[in-house]
């Protein structure tokens, strides 16, 4: 009997001590958890990654020694081998811009050897948000972004941020956070609004309506400001009645929107912040008897599909999309190339220019003497 109650007796002691045999292995994603970072974090810090804070790679590494984490050597061959592959995140997928973009991404992604994933946050901060954590698993070495506008609108670039500092690096372009540190490509939208300005201006024309869908967006604001200082420096008066703000995201409402700005002043010109705006504006004038470019004259940012084939034709202020993607990539393979985490960020800017069609005179035509 006293040998039975001492066997139990030891029994007991012994489930009351931790069974190691049987104790849940800690995995790296508890780590990740429990510093509240990356996988992609913590398997560059358990493998002494430059790209890792020297900060960061104690703690982990001294937590996963203590917590005896036993790494899965297979699964760290692969996430410490590069993938060759980088991360696009678009606004949305009907722009013609962004289609363009994509196109010169791809061309110096393939030039060097690289893939492209390519995501729609369809402007919501949220979306943006998830797409970067499911990316950021390992699947890409970078990213190329242009933001949302719903992050925007929100001024909250954190996510941007984190995966700066977990050493995935990001390129932004056409719609970028000034204070992120990383790689910018853009065009510059104040200068090329003034160019606008002044070219309506030389053929003759005055009473310049402004007509943007993108004023909450910084790209907006600036086109706006360059309207302003063209109107100035050629000795032009501002009316404020001259501006329209759309916030309609519905294209087929653009022209009843537009409508009451040609019934209620006087204009002669618009300048329109993306195509569709400017059509509109087009159809508007000639249904109110103007003759375009005669009398009238309408210029639309952006390049594409629309102003190809709208009638007249639309003069339009190209933003080069596929010189911006190719321009993007290649600063985002150059800094995964280089290794060099110390490396500067830097903006580059792409000149705009105007591409003349039929819905403005040519400055030039009427500056030829007469025969």
């Amino acid at each position: 009997m006293s040998k039975i109650f001492l066997f139990l007796f030891h029994l007991f002691i012994a489930a009351r001590k931790p069974n190691f045999l049987f104790m849940k292995k800690i995995t790296i994603k508890d780590i990740a958890r429990k510093f509240n970072v990356s996988i992609s974090t913590v398997s560059k810090a358990l493998n002494d990654s430059y790209e890792i804070s020297d900060q960061t790679k104690e703690k982990i590494q001294k937590y996963a020694k203590k917590k005896n984490y036993k790494p899965n050597f297979n699964a760290l061959s692969l996430k410490k081998r590069r993938t060759k592959t980088i991360g696009m995140v678009i606004p949305n997928m009907l722009s013609y811009f962004f289609a363009q973009i994509f196109k010169g991404v791809e061309k110096a992604a393939n030039d060097n050897g690289y893939k492209v994933i390519t995501c729609i946050s369809n402007e919501s901060y949220t979306k943006e948000l998830e797409t970067m954590e499911m990316l950021s698993n390992g699947s890409i070495d970078g990213f190329i972004i242009s933001i949302a506008k719903e992050t925007e609108l929100k001024n909250n670039y954190k996510h941007f941020e984190m995966s700066i500092r977990e050493g995935t690096p990001i390129v932004m372009f056409d719609r970028v956070a000034e204070n992120v540190a990383c790689d910018k490509v853009i065009i510059d939208d104040y200068k090329a609004a003034k160019k606008t300005v002044k070219h309506l201006a030389n053929t003759g024309f005055k009473n310049i309506a402004f007509i943007s869908s993108t004023s909450e967006l910084n790209s907006g604001k600036s086109r706006y400001r360059g309207y302003l200082k063209g109107l100035e420096k050629l000795g032009i008066p501002f009316n404020k009645d001259l501006v329209l703000n759309i916030f309609e995201e519905d294209y087929k409402k653009y022209e009843a929107l537009i409508r009451p700005l040609f019934e209620n002043n006087d204009i002669d010109s618009v300048i329109a912040t993306n195509e569709k705006t400017a059509v509109a504006a087009l159809k508007i004038a000639q249904e109110k008897g103007f003759k375009v470019p005669e009398n009238f004259s309408v210029i639309g940012f952006s390049n594409g599909v629309l102003a190809r084939h709208s009638t007249p034709t639309l003069t339009t202020m190209s933003q080069h999309g596929e010189l911006m993607g190719e321009a993007a990539a290649k600063m985002l393979i150059e800094k995964l190339e280089s290794k060099d985490i110390n490396r500067e960020v830097a903006t580059k800017i792409i000149k705009s220019n105007l591409v003349e069609r039929h819905s403005t005179k040519r400055f030039l035509e009427l500056s030829k003497p007469k025969a």
